[in-house]
């Protein structure tokens, strides 16, 4: 693990980061439900590529006032906020998704999603729930050398 992040700090080998701005993630795994453990969201995750990078996103609902602050702690353990979906909620919080790239398991999921639920907790606001994307698996219609053959 140390040579994988030594690669990456000095730009030697290793594949490039996961682009959590790319048109073609999907959701693999996610839970909105309090009382589901990450190991089962996680073990029902039919198209998740355990080894590979997810974005991993988290929904909270916040004080207007208090977004900014939410973000900005956020942003120390690398969290950024991502574009939104959709529009306003129907109460007086506003919605904000944090998300990040990182190798996702049920220990580190657990983790994550108990931390943003203290962090919304403390600034007046409720975390919903998490998911993660990656990118579509190819197919081999899709793949590499797809096309006419001769």
């Amino acid at each position: 693990m140390a040579a994988r992040w030594l690669g990456r700090l000095f730009g030697r080998g290793g594949p490039v980061p996961l682009d959590p701005s790319r048109a073609d993630l999907v959701v693999v795994a996610a839970s909105f439900d309090d009382a589901e453990a990450c190991s089962a969201a996680l073990a029902r995750a039919g198209e998740l590529a355990p080894e590979a990078e997810v974005v991993l996103r988290h929904r909270l609902r916040i004080p207007p006032g208090q977004v900014a602050a939410v973000c900005a702690i956020a942003a120390q353990d690398g969290y950024a906020p991502a574009p939104q979906v959709g529009g306003p909620g129907t109460d007086a919080l506003e919605t904000v998704i944090l998300q990040r790239v990182q190798v996702l398991d049920a220990l580190h999921c657990s983790q994550e999603r108990s931390r943003m639920a203290g962090l919304a907790q403390r600034h007046e606001g409720t975390a919903d729930g998490w998911d993660a994307l990656q990118p579509r698996p190819a197919t081999e219609e899709s793949g590499p050398g797809a096309g006419p053959q001769p």
